[in-house]
């Protein structure tokens, strides 16, 4: 099994999210430790962030609620960005952060 390794900041917005959507994003991430793919609608590629980042997606009645993760790393999933969408469009900002978050990661940095 992959480990799971979080961004600090990814995993303090994860500890904000509701119980619900808190325990179906750590379903989700569990199901890709084990190897299992994921696809819509839980998981979608998010290619504008970088090759092989996915965002995990969690609807519920609090809101919409989106994780990026990096799957092609040897050490594990790496969870980078975690927020709640409150538009169609993904912000830029978010994109920007899951780029840097995701160089921090792969450079050890965190």
């Amino acid at each position: 099994m992959k480990a799971a390794l979080f961004h600090p900041a990814a995993i303090a917005a994860i500890r904000l999210f509701p119980d619900s959507v808190r325990r179906e994003l750590g379903k989700a991430i569990f199901d890709l430790q084990r190897g299992d793919s994921l696809g819509m609608p839980v998981s979608r590629p998010m290619p504008s962030v970088a090759p092989g980042v996915a965002e995990l997606r969690i609807r519920d009645r609090h809101g919409i609620y989106r994780a990026f993760y990096y799957s092609l790393s040897p050490r594990g999933i790496l969870v980078i960005h975690a927020f709640v969408k409150k538009s169609q469009v993904t912000p830029k900002h978010d994109l920007d952060l899951g780029k840097k978050r995701l160089k921090e990661m792969l450079h050890d940095e965190v």
